[in-house]
């Protein structure tokens, strides 16, 4: 699979690309990886690091059309390969485009990917990276005309159906998926469904959702809602809001298991609150929309202490009934995970294909229809 990997500044992307790199040769897979800003600053020599977009566009365009011609010659014969770059650019030049769809087709690539991280994270990432003042509204802008770029690059080169937005993983790095999307394409895409914000404090709910994430993750691709979770920020930040605090404390996850932790100023957070659900809402119906069916867990909320009017109560949002729907709507097949004593209302039970009682047994009608090919039970 010959792939073109996209995300804004602050990303990361090397470290990520490289990881999946590693993964594959752990399989015995070869993807041959092409940083195109590495591979920049080597073609214009003496550029300071993190300086290079402050060349002239003239120059820089220059540069980064030899670097691809370098890449569709040294690529031409291998089987898997990465290229990491950028759709677009936000920088001191504005909003401009960052690549040349001339030389983008010649590579004749099979997908792309938009990597995607947590808005406070990447604004972490690229102010530690690069000396640049942008706002959280700034990148969550930038993060929003990344991805229609990429996009916009799939449905001219008739990649629509193979145009995808990755998570970097907020509840456990997705490697693995990238890993599968390149090299295990046939394997079965999976959009995991379950409640969030009003479960939060449900710790024994919690960990149902989680165990039944991995399993999902286990054996399929899948494109997790809860990998990007800036409500959880702004939440906090709403709260801090009213207590007088200007700044919150966020933290992002290091590849060596360090924790780094950080402040987030509180107004900007608010700045932000509008542009925080409505990228929600349309990427989740996104991740919808690219995978092949979706499974949605509706666990059944605790019975609080001496009461019994919540017991066999269903732990469903509005917003998991809705990805059902869209789902339905579109064509995917829709699983349900129905585990509460109440049955479930039709609006469920029309609108899937079928209904398990546990993820066990959703995980073996999975197996008996042949969902899980082998090439899926990887093993370490």
């Amino acid at each position: 699979m010959r792939t073109i990997v996209t995300g804004q500044v602050g990303m990361d992307k090397k470290a990520y690309v490289d990881a999946v790199a590693r993964l594959a040769a752990d399989h015995g897979e070869r993807i041959e990886t092409y940083h195109i800003g590495d591979m920049m600053y080597g073609e214009a020599s003496g550029i300071r690091p993190g300086r290079i977009l402050d060349l002239p566009l003239s120059r820089l365009q220059a540069v980064r059309r030899a670097v691809f011609r370098d890449i569709i010659a040294d690529s031409a014969d291998k089987s898997h390969i990465i290229v990491n770059t950028h759709a677009t650019f936000r920088w001191r030049h504005g909003l401009f485009p960052a690549f040349d769809f001339d030389l983008v087709r010649a590579l004749k690539p099979d997908a792309l990917i938009c990597l995607v991280d947590n808005i406070e994270v990447t604004h972490h990432r690229l102010h530690r990276d690069h000396t640049i003042d942008a706002t959280l509204k700034d990148v969550m802008v930038w993060r929003e005309e990344e991805i229609m770029a990429t996009e916009l690059l799939a449905q001219a080169l008739g990649l629509e159906n193979r145009c995808y937005v990755l998570s970097r993983g907020r509840h456990k790095d997705t490697i693995e998926t990238a890993f599968r999307l390149i090299c295990r394409p046939q394997t079965r895409k999976v959009y995991p469904s379950f409640p969030m914000s009003h479960v939060a404090d449900l710790p024994d709910v919690l960990a149902e959702i989680d165990a039944f994430r991995d399993q999902q993750a286990k054996h399929f691709i899948t494109f997790d809602p809860g990998d990007v979770d800036e409500k959880m920020l702004l939440d906090t930040a709403i709260a801090a809001a009213k207590s007088g605090e200007d700044f919150v404390e966020a933290q992002m996850s290091h590849p060596d298991g360090r924790v780094e932790h950080f402040p987030v100023p509180v107004k900007q957070v608010l700045d932000i609150a509008g542009d925080i659900d409505g990228q929600i809402y349309a990427r989740d119906f996104k991740l919808i929309d690219q995978s092949d069916m979706i499974v949605s867990l509706i666990p059944e909320l605790p019975a609080a202490a001496g009461q019994t009017s919540t017991a066999g109560v269903p732990a469903i949002s509005s917003g998991v009934e809705r990805e059902l729907q869209h789902a339905f709507e579109h064509g995917k097949e829709v699983y349900v995970v129905w585990k509460p004593a109440k049955n479930p209302s039709p609006f469920i039970t029309e609108t899937a294909t079928k209904v398990f009682a546990t993820p066990e047994q959703a995980l073996e009608y999975f197996e008996a229809q042949g969902m899980l090919h082998p090439t899926t039970l990887f093993g370490r």
